[in-house]
């Protein structure tokens, strides 16, 4: 258990090449320090995490992307450290490149762009073989049939859409989806009641769901022997989705058609009727920008005014900042832990301007803004009280 309090001037670390647009969000308050061995705050990419330690000054790290799969997750959360992602920052590029590959290899296109530049050298027999071999990559059209969309989050909203404007029939799956996207996603979805319905109906999969052990191996021999014969797969969201043995055997036997993966490996690669993407599904210039911005505009909203958006392992939790003194706090999900914590301030003859707790699990955070001028001397003394308390984490004072 450690207590920390918002400095003047903060340092910021990263961990991967961030772009420039994101990093100038961080004003003059702010040192970017990618040497800081106790920095307040991390950005990364894809950096491996889980083997670093972290000081005692770490308060949040923003991943801009998607996927947290590289930070210790827990190890955060019982430090009391933020992790926050970028949910549909990157959303954009990876609808425009599923929906890309959805076309492409639906028309045979990257195995006969890859053929006709076999023929180099041929000179002006070119155009003849290129007539009589074009036949071999006759392709199908996916106006009129029928996709599924597994996960219809910030992405799978987007394809979903955008297919129906292609003229495609579209299900969707998705038992979690929030409200937020509900509004965004148009009527004319098709709701499937199980993955079971989905797999059954669909010519086309596209999966947009996280990693976890839920998830894990969710295309297999089973789910494959469901769907429709030469059913095309793709899969833009983890390779860990995928059983590569299934999925190898199934690819041979004709059951799965095509299998579009962003993720190849020494395996996949082997694969028949694979197209192999090298991990390009948010690599753009503006999916990198609006990551950036957005990951370090919430470090820069929850290091200045204690409010979270998008995190992975703390209660979004949001109250006006009103420039008051602010109590931040960090606890276990036990009871009566709001009034030990307002007790506390109360005993320094503090009155309570306004609050909030949200929690999250096993877990509570809980900001309280303070009516009175809080003397210089005051605070050290009120954090140390609120940390004597059990089952606090972290405290800090804005």
């Amino acid at each position: 258990m450690n207590t920390k309090t918002l400095e003047t001037v903060k340092t910021i670390k990263t961990l991967n090449s961030i772009a420039e647009s994101g990093l100038k969000v961080f004003n003059e308050n702010y040192i970017l320090d990618d040497n800081s061995e106790n920095p307040d705050a991390i950005v990364v990419r894809s950096f491996n995490m889980h083997s670093l330690e972290f000081g005692t000054k770490l308060k949040a790290i923003a991943r801009a992307g998607a996927g947290v799969n590289n930070i210790p997750i827990e190890k955060c959360t019982e430090q009391g450290i933020v992790v926050f992602n970028t949910p549909g920052a990157n959303a954009n590029a990876v609808k425009e490149i599923v929906l890309t590959t959805l076309m492409a290899s639906s028309r045979n296109l990257f195995a006969g762009v890859e053929w006709a530049k076999s023929l180099d050298g041929k000179g002006a027999e070119i155009p003849k073989l290129v007539e009589a071999g074009k036949k071999q990559f006759v392709g199908k059209e996916i106006k009129g049939k029928t996709l599924g969309v597994i996960g219809l989050g910030a992405i799978g909203a987007l394809v979903a859409n955008d297919a129906l404007d292609l003229d495609m029939d579209v299900i969707g799956f998705d038992p979690f989806i929030s409200v937020d996207t509900a509004w965004n996603l148009s009527r004319n979805v098709q709701r499937a009641a199980t993955l079971e319905e989905l797999f059954a109906n669909s010519d086309y999969i596209t999966v947009h769901v996280p990693f976890t052990d839920s998830t894990g191996g969710m295309f297999n021999k089973e789910t494959f022997s469901i769907m429709k014969p030469g059913v095309h797969i793709l899969n833009f969201s983890r390779g860990e989705l995928v059983n590569e043995q299934d999925i190898a055997a199934a690819l041979e036997s004709g059951r799965v058609g095509k299998y579009i993966t962003d993720f190849p490996n020494e395996n996949v690669l082997k694969m028949k009727n694979v197209v192999p993407i090298p991990h390009l599904g948010a690599s753009t210039n503006e999916s990198e920008e609006n990551c950036a911005i957005m990951a370090a505009r919430q470090l820069k909203e929850f290091l200045e005014t204690g409010n979270i958006k998008n995190s992975v392992n703390f209660p979004n939790t949001s109250l006006p900042y009103t420039g008051k003194r602010r109590v931040a706090v960090f606890h276990k999900n036990v009871p009566n832990m709001v009034g030990q914590i307002t007790s506390a301030i109360s005993s320094f003859n503090l009155n309570i301007a306004d609050m909030v707790n949200r929690s999250r699990g096993e877990y509570a955070y809980t900001m309280i803004d303070i009516e009175n001028k809080i003397n210089g001397d005051v605070t050290p003394k009120l954090e140390e009280k609120i940390k004597q308390i059990n089952d606090i984490v972290i405290t800090r004072i804005i």
